[in-house]
């Protein structure tokens, strides 16, 4: 199974940047627009795991989820990977708002899917939300123009998925396993105890 951990993005939220990203769909027809139903925000990519490391792995993103608070989180810029230049193959929207918390969590889930025996990625996590690809890489500078300001639209996330990617089929992606952000919740440990 191909899979990542990544927070749902709510309707509103969905919306607002559908809205955005029109301008850019016909300023830029050439890129490979990704379909609303697909955004999300990416936490972890854990790529192919074995049914023997799942078993293990679910449980351990569970604890690792549970131990944080809901995250307050808003859209928050355009940008590419790589950054600004020629050579751009990733056009996405930014997230901001609790970014040390998003940070925490992603933190947290690396080192529990490494403990389930899963390598994940360590380059800096970058939170975005991937709106289009281009192939071959080109100079996306005007179309981050065109499509503007995008709004700081706010939602809090309470909930990381572990999703897999399922290749050739209608539906690309199915969540297998809900990893409740419970710090602090009516259903977690309240933030006045200790841990000790």
């Amino acid at each position: 199974m191909r899979l990542f951990t990544a927070l749902a993005l709510p309707t509103h939220a969905v919306d607002a940047l559908r809205d955005a990203v029109r301008r850019g769909r016909r300023h830029e027809p050439r890129l490979r627009w990704v379909a609303p139903e697909h955004w999300h925000l990416t936490l972890v990519y854990l790529g192919d795991v074995g049914p023997d490391h799942l078993a293990v792995l679910g449980p351990a993103l569970q604890r690792a989820a549970a131990a944080h608070p809901p995250l307050d989180l808003e859209l928050d810029g355009w940008g590419t990977f790589p950054q600004q230049g020629a050579g751009a193959s990733v056009l996405w929207a930014g997230v901001g708002g609790d970014t040390q918390g998003l940070a925490d969590l992603v933190g947290d889930l690396r080192r529990a899917a490494r403990e389930a025996g899963v390598e994940t990625d360590a380059r800096p996590y970058v939170p975005h939300i991937t709106v289009a690809r281009s192939r071959p890489p080109r100079d996306l500078g005007a179309t981050v123009e065109e499509l503007g300001n995008l709004p700081h639209l706010g939602w809090s996330a309470s909930r990381a998925d572990l999703v897999e990617s399922v290749p050739g089929s209608g539906t690309r992606y199915r969540t297998a396993l809900t990893c409740p952000l419970l710090w602090g919740t009516d259903n977690g440990r309240s933030p006045e105890r200790g841990t000790s």
